[in-house]
């Protein structure tokens, strides 16, 4: 919310009689959602924003939880992009928090990187055999299934193809 944060607390802990008096002790309010014989489930309201969650959300970006607290370090994953990655990063140091990023990894979904004609004709080349060895089918026995001319089938395919292998090998696209 604007100046308050809606928790869901999950604690794993086989002892939830101690963390409800943690929390009956503590100056918020609470609703218990679920014990269980491992855990228990609250939820409250913080009347101010942390500090480590509001240069995230000032950043532009929204974590993923759960967030887990150990050892004094606040632990999350999050998907963002570059800018916003190096926007949290300079809400951090602004703030004069210590972090450490563990890894980035990017992802892109195989179905963002071709057209859907490119997809489309990639699909018939793969399952007519276009790409085995030996081939199964030729270039002219493709564009005839897909009813268009051998020049267009060859130019859709290398441009597939070509996106393809510069994903692969990291090189920028063009």
């Amino acid at each position: 919310m604007d100046d308050e944060l809606f928790v869901a607390f999950e604690a794993p802990t086989e002892n939830q009689q101690a963390v409800l008096r943690y929390f009956d002790e503590a100056p918020l309010t609470y609703d218990v959602l679920h014990t269980g014989e491992q855990s228990v489930l609250l939820q409250y309201e913080m009347p101010v924003i942390p500090p480590p969650i509001h240069a995230v959300l000032a950043s532009g970006n929204l974590v993923q939880f759960p967030l887990t607290l150990r050892d004094g370090w606040i632990t999350f994953d999050l998907t963002t992009s570059h800018e916003r990655l190096s926007r949290l990063k300079a809400e951090f140091e602004d703030a004069g928090f210590t972090y450490e990023v563990v890894s980035v990894t990017q992802s892109t979904q195989p179905t963002d990187l071709l057209t859907d004609r490119q997809r489309r004709f990639m699909i018939e080349a793969l399952q007519r055999g276009y790409y085995d060895s030996p081939r199964e089918c030729s270039l002219t026995d493709l564009a005839a299934g897909l009813d268009v001319g051998k020049s267009t089938v060859s130019r859709v395919l290398h441009n597939a193809e070509e996106k393809i292998i510069k994903k692969f090998f990291a090189e920028p696209i063009e």
